[in-house]
């Protein structure tokens, strides 16, 4: 369904599993920060409300979304880590390179749950302006940070 339909902080209740005692890693892009910093803030506050202790969150940083895929990697290859959460945004720019970077950022963290066998969330808005993000970072359209924790949450609980 079309964001424009839809709030990304609106979900269903059902399958929603115990995370009192999960480890998250929440990995948070540093390019688009005003964005990320929403979305890591909409994650983790999800997060708790669900009952995910703070000191069982690890928050990393990496530059851009493009190192989402390997800072994903590097957390999905810990055991203490349950549930990796990827939060980032490319925003569409006048050249191509928007799409090579976001097919490579779906296909990176894609790979990476497969291959560790667990919750690996794309949590990364692609959208075509700065108020597109702004909308969908917190604003008319909610929150995919929200999503994200929400998703996660889910998963483990399949």
């Amino acid at each position: 369904m079309a964001t424009s339909l839809k709030n990304l902080s609106h979900h269903s209740e059902a399958n929603i599993s115990d995370i009192r005692e999960k480890k998250f890693a929440l990995l948070v892009s540093e390019w688009n920060d005003e964005i990320t910093e929403s979305l890591y803030s909409g994650a983790l506050e999800t997060l708790l409300r669900h009952g995910a202790k703070k000191e069982h969150i690890v928050r990393k940083n990496v530059p851009g979304s493009f190192e989402l895929p390997l800072g994903a990697q590097w957390m999905a290859r810990r055991d203490d880590i349950d549930a990796v959460i990827c939060l980032g945004c490319v925003i569409q720019g006048e050249t191509r390179h928007f799409e090579f970077i976001c097919n490579a950022v779906a296909q990176g963290i894609t790979q990476v749950g497969l291959t560790f066998n667990k919750p690996v969330i794309f949590g990364v808005l692609t959208p075509d302006t700065q108020q597109q993000a702004l909308d969908r970072a917190g604003g008319k359209h909610g929150n995919k940070g929200d999503e994200a924790a929400i998703t996660a949450i889910k998963m483990l609980g399949f």
